[in-house]
C-alpha cells in the first residue's frame, strides 16, 4: 500500500500562529492512497488544475486513474477539485451527507420561495441572493452525486468517525502490517494543534476533544487536515490538557 501527500493544506487563519483573520486561501491536505487496483483521493482541496498537476508530479497519474474520492467533510475547502474526478466513485460519511443535505435543501427552498415572490411582484431576486441560490444549487448537485460510504472502502481502509468540527467529520484508518495511519481531516488540523493538544476553534468542544483523543490513541502516523504527514509522538499519558 502506498500513501502519499499530493498537496499540503493550510488554514486561512492559523490561531496558533496568532492569526485571527484570514491571511491566505484555506484548503485541505490532499492524500492519495494506492492499494491493489484502487486509487483513492482524499479531500481534493486545491483548484482542479493544481490538483491535476500534483497528481502527475507526485504519482504519475491522471484523474482518469482515480477510482474513489473520499471527503472527510463537505467543507468547500475539501472539495474544490472533486469534479475533476468524474469517472470515480465519490464518497462521504453517511452522517455528514445527511446532516449537511437537510439544511442545504431547506436553505435552497427558502431562496426559491423568495425568488417566486419576487417574480410575482415583477421584481428580480437581489444579486447576492441569486448568487447564494446558484451556489446552493451547485452544492446540492454535488452532494447528490456523492454516495454514503460503507464502513470499509477497500481492504484495510476503513472509515473512522471524528465528529466535532461537523457532525459527520470522518477520517480514514489505514491498517498496515506494522503501522496504522489515520487521515484526520479537520479533527486534527495541524501539527501545532497536535503538539498543543488543541482542537479547531468553533468546533463542538466536547465531541471534538473526544475525537482528538481517539485519533492519537489509535494511530502511529497522522495526516492532519491542514498540514503534512507526521509521526504520532503523543499518547494518553503524554498529551497536554485541552485549553
Amino acid at each position: 500500500m502506498d500513501i502519499r501527500i499530493l498537496s499540503i493544506g493550510t488554514l486561512s487563519a492559523h490561531p496558533l500562529w496568532n492569526e485571527r483573520t484570514p491571511v491566505r486561501t484555506g484548503h485541505a491536505t490532499t492524500t492519495l492512497i494506492q492499494t491493489g487496483d484502487s486509487k483513492i483521493i482524499v479531500d481534493p482541496g486545491l483548484p482542479p488544475q493544481a490538483v491535476q498537476a500534483r497528481l502527475s508530479e507526485r504519482a504519475g497519474l491522471t484523474p482518469q486513474d482515480i477510482t474513489h474520492v473520499f471527503l472527510t467533510s463537505f467543507n468547500p475547502e475539501n472539495r474544490r477539485a472533486i469534479e475533476l474526478f468524474d469517472q470515480a466513485t465519490w464518497l462521504i460519511s453517511p452522517t455528514e451527507r445527511e446532516t449537511v443535505g437537510i439544511p442545504l435543501a431547506q436553505s435552497l427552498a427558502q431562496l426559491a420561495q423568495s425568488k417566486q415572490d419576487a417574480d410575482d411582484r415583477g421584481d428580480e431576486l437581489p444579486e447576492d441572493e441569486q448568487l447564494l441560490m446558484d451556489m446552493l444549487t451547485k452544492d446540492i448537485q454535488i452532494l447528490q452525486r456523492i454516495q454514503p460510504a460503507e464502513d470499509t472502502i477497500v481492504k484495510s481502509v476503513d472509515l473512522f468517525p471524528l465528529p466535532g468540527v461537523s457532525q459527520g467529520t470522518c477520517g480514514l484508518l489505514i491498517s498496515q502490517p506494522t503501522t496504522t495511519t489515520l487521515i484526520c481531516g479537520d479533527a486534527l488540523p495541524t501539527i501545532e494543534h497536535l503538539q498543543a493538544g488543541q482542537i479547531l476553534e468553533g468546533a463542538d468542544r466536547e465531541t471534538a476533544q473526544a475525537s482528538f483523543q481517539e485519533a492519537i490513541e489509535i494511530a502511529d502516523i497522522l495526516i492532519p487536515g491542514r498540514d503534512n504527514i507526521t509521526q504520532n509522538l503523543l499518547n494518553a499519558s503524554k498529551q497536554k490538557p485541552f485549553t
